[in-house]
């Protein structure tokens, strides 16, 4: 195994991949998207975490052109994949999104998704794993094997633990408790040997593929055999900078007791109880990288790998001890920041872009890789321009945050606004210097200038995407 794993990682980041862009591109290449959930932006080695164990995510950001700074847009209610995921299959923005959903039958019956768009251009389509968007998956793609809900099972005894050392009454590896466990095999494995099947089928053909990967790792409950596990000693495992016990507005931004996500660890926050939630956090993620090793090793065996696009994003983030919260239910780059990584013929090798985009830009990438036409209903853009040139000006002046009405954020490149309007408070944060968004300046006379700018900004995206929040009060001029 750890052979092959070497030889697919030279396969993919040598620069002697017998590729060739122009014959590749005379065919419309296959498009393979992996989507991962919960899976904050560092949590790949290769991107800075030097305790997280990613040989095959290292290999994918080595043989591609990473997006450092890829953001969610927001959520209307605490299960945060379900609006991003929206916004990922649909284009539409956020609040646009959650109209939508109400009822997708015309953006069904117009051929509004991304699916339904690249079949239109000549894709055979095919998914397997989580879904959580409110429409029938099966409508949208040739192919599905395993449609998986928003989470595997949770069990009680997953809940406020560790409350000690001696608390091991729940283990990620215990197939007892079900979750990733239930139906008898790990779920990133079986769609795993989904993915493994379908590019066995699809080397036989010459129809272009678009294959939509959803893990539900590594979401709790963080499960995976053992031997994940052990690579994580608790010793190994730092406490986050901006660690607390407890955060202050957590009730008032709705990240209190009645927050499901925030039940996993006891109220206040300990340190070792951080550190096991990372342990097994980690943990799976080294499982769900081992799985994607063997998609890109079938993918390689398939003969496909050279005219194929791959892009590697998560549907969000997650705090996991950060600020004292455990979820993605914050406006914090932890939780509201994913990875995003983009490899393929004609995208450049080891390279980053640190403008600010969204993660549902890769939709309108596919669509311009594919030629096919962007619908006017989609809000997002395409990465390409970015990836061509590192110096080209982003798409978005800002980027926009929201959750419910408990939060909203706006940020640049150097300086983000967090409002909790409940309370009311604003935050501001430079996060050049502050990149952990630790020291708030709002009240500092020196950036009376920045809060105003950032307020004009997040007036004028609020007004722009249709925000139903009314903040003219708490935004109101200095």
């Amino acid at each position: 195994m750890r052979i092959l794993l070497v030889l697919i990682i030279a396969f993919l980041a040598s620069s002697d991949i017998p590729v060739e862009p122009e014959k590749a591109l005379a065919r419309k290449p296959n498009i393979l998207f992996i989507f991962t959930d919960d899976q904050r932006y560092n949590t790949i080695r290769a991107l800075g975490d030097p305790v997280v164990i990613t040989p095959t995510l290292d290999s994918l950001v080595r043989a591609g052109t990473t997006f450092t700074h890829a953001y969610n847009m927001g959520a209307w209610h605490g299960a945060v994949c379900v609006a991003s995921r929206a916004m990922l299959v649909t284009g539409l923005p956020v609040w646009k999104a959650q109209q939508a959903e109400k009822n997708y039958r015309a953006l069904v019956n117009a051929n509004g998704f991304w699916s339904q768009q690249l079949k239109k251009a000549g894709y055979e389509t095919y998914m397997t794993g989580k879904w959580h968007v409110n429409t029938d998956v099966n409508r949208l793609f040739d192919h599905v094997t395993h449609e998986r809900p928003g989470m595997p099972n949770q069990n009680p005894a997953g809940y406020h633990r560790p409350s000690s050392p001696q608390d091991t009454t729940w283990q990620p590896w215990d197939e007892e408790y079900g979750g990733f466990w239930k139906g008898g095999k790990h779920w990133s494995e079986v769609l795993a040997d989904d993915a493994v099947g379908y590019l066995k089928e699809a080397s036989q053909k010459d129809t272009p593929f678009f294959m939509y990967l959803a893990f539900n790792a590594p979401h709790d409950p963080r499960q995976s055999p053992k031997k994940y596990v052990d690579m994580y000693p608790l010793d190994k495992i730092p406490v986050p900078v901006s660690y607390l016990d407890e955060y202050p507005y957590k009730d008032a931004m709705g990240c209190g007791k009645e927050l499901r996500d925030e039940w996993l660890a006891p109220f206040p926050r300990t340190p070792y109880a951080i550190k096991k939630n990372i342990q097994e956090y980690y943990a799976s993620i080294s499982h769900l990288d081992a799985q994607i090793g063997r998609i890109l090793r079938a993918l390689a065996q398939s003969g496909k790998l050279d005219n194929t696009y791959i892009f590697f994003t998560a549907d969000h983030g997650l705090a996991v001890g950060h600020h004292g919260l455990l979820g993605k239910q914050s406006q914090f780059d932890h939780s509201v920041r994913a990875p995003l990584v983009a490899i393929g013929p004609t995208i450049p090798k080891g390279e980053k872009r640190n403008q600010q985009v969204y993660l549902q830009d890769i939709m309108a990438t596919t669509y311009e890789l594919a030629g096919a036409t962007k619908p006017s209903h989609v809000y997002f853009n395409s990465l390409l321009p970015l990836i061509k040139n590192k110096k080209a000006t982003g798409a978005y002046p800002e980027i926009y945050g929201s959750y419910m009405d408990l939060q909203r954020m706006v940020r640049t490149d150097q300086y983000k606004l967090i409002v909790y309007p409940k309370v009311p408070k604003l935050l501001l944060f430079d996060i050049r210097k502050d990149p952990a968004e630790m020291h708030d300046l709002a009240e500092q006379k020196a950036y009376k200038t920045v809060l105003q700018d950032l307020k004009n900004r997040l007036l004028r995206q609020q007004q722009q995407l249709n925000d139903p929040l009314d903040l003219s009060a708490i935004l109101k001029p200095i």
